[in-house]
């Protein structure tokens, strides 16, 4: 019922074993080219921000809001990059980076290594991450941060001396033209939000996906939408 509207792009294949019709070139462009997408959810249409935006914060989670306010525009805390992080088997691995409080890197001393560089060059933005308690998703540590690999607490490490273990996602086509997001760390579990309420402000979890699949019914699946495409009949965030 979300995809009336659209015209197939692509067939596209994400860590699933048949073809789906996406329905949808954002999200192609969000899987492939890596653009900035803002995730909405199917739900109520509200997006995903970070709780704090500015680049010095690393102990601070993730929440939906239904109203997009002139600060989180200006500061693209409603944009997302879904960032290409390799694979699990023949899965592939990705993580969810803000817009929101990137900075581009000092340029290397002499003799130093570099941190890589883009297809223009340019030293590659360091940016925040979605990092996932290593202890959840228990009542107690169920929550999510944003911050660099390097920077977020103890918990939100990975455990095997990788920094970006809790950061890493598969991500799951739904057949009605959505994303999920599955953290490997627990792959029982999907993003979702604390006692299951998608409402306003509602705070992001790992919950159990007790439908014990992709279409169970606390599934939370996100459509990301570009800026261009706002402004598409079922999106309400701005009403």
């Amino acid at each position: 019922m979300y995809t009336q509207e659209r015209a197939t792009v692509s067939n596209l294949v994400v860590g699933g074993p048949v073809a789906v019709n996406s329905y949808d070139n954002a999200i192609v462009a969000a899987l492939v080219e890596n653009r900035p997408v803002m995730l909405v959810h199917a739900f109520n249409g509200g997006y995903l921000r970070p709780v704090e935006l500015k680049e010095e914060s690393h102990d601070k989670g993730v929440k939906l809001s239904t109203a997009l306010d002139p600060a989180t525009k200006e500061a693209k805390g409603h944009l997302w990059y879904i960032t290409p992080a390799g694979f699990f088997g023949q899965r592939p691995l990705y993580v969810l980076e803000s817009a929101a409080g990137q900075v581009s890197p000092k340029p290397p001393a002499a003799g130093a290594a570099d941190g890589g560089r883009g297809d223009d060059g340019a030293p590659k933005p360091r940016r925040r991450r979605v990092a996932v308690h290593q202890e959840a998703p228990k009542s107690t540590a169920d929550g999510v941060q944003v911050g660099l690999p390097d920077k977020v607490g103890d918990k939100w490490r990975g455990k095997n001396g990788a920094l970006e273990d809790t950061q890493l996602w598969i991500v799951t086509v739904t057949p009605w033209g959505g994303i999920t997001f599955v953290p490997i760390t627990h792959p029982d579990t999907i993003l979702g939000f604390k006692d299951h309420a998608v409402a306003a402000d509602s705070e992001v979890r790992v919950t159990y996906n007790w439908g014990g699949d992709f279409t169970g019914t606390v599934i939370n699946t996100f459509y990301p939408r570009l800026p261009s495409e706002w402004d598409v009949p079922y999106h309400h965030v701005f009403t």
